[in-house]
């Protein structure tokens, strides 16, 4: 499972049974960025519906790979995702992922006001991808 963890919305993909594409599923928006408490329970049902055995989270690194104060949220994130998942939770780069997304699907031909729907789970896509490209799974 992918995630890009923002400060309203969560985006989604799983990949295939596979594990050589990924495929965004959907957008968690909260109503108070801070609590998570339903976002969590989204996440794990999630988890349980695709049979999740890793999630990849997308690290938002500053363009010069320093660390800021959406990283430290993520860090964050990422031990409750631990904690109450009980899988690994990989940490990983997800710098202009939203660019790429938003340049997808203006290209794809989406409508601005659907864009913003679509954009956080294409980017949890992206971040799955990347991850899964650089991890191969060994011929089966």
């Amino acid at each position: 499972m992918g995630l890009d963890f923002g400060s309203k919305t969560v985006g989604v993909a799983v990949s295939d049974s596979l594990g050589i594409t990924a495929q965004g599923v959907e957008t968690i928006t909260r109503k108070s960025g801070k609590k998570l408490r339903q976002t969590l329970a989204r996440i794990e049902a999630l988890i349980e519906e695709y049979q999740v055995e890793k999630i990849v989270l997308g690290l938002p690194k500053n363009m010069n790979n320093t660390l800021g104060a959406r990283a430290d949220e993520t860090a964050a994130f990422q031990e409750m995702l631990e904690r109450r998942t009980g899988l690994e939770v990989i940490l990983w780069d997800e710098r202009l992922t939203t660019m790429e997304s938003e340049r997808i699907l203006m290209s794809g031909g989406v409508r601005r006001e659907h864009r913003k729907e679509r954009i956080d789970w294409m980017a949890a896509a992206l971040i799955l991808q990347s991850y899964m490209d650089s991890h191969p799974v060994p011929d089966r």
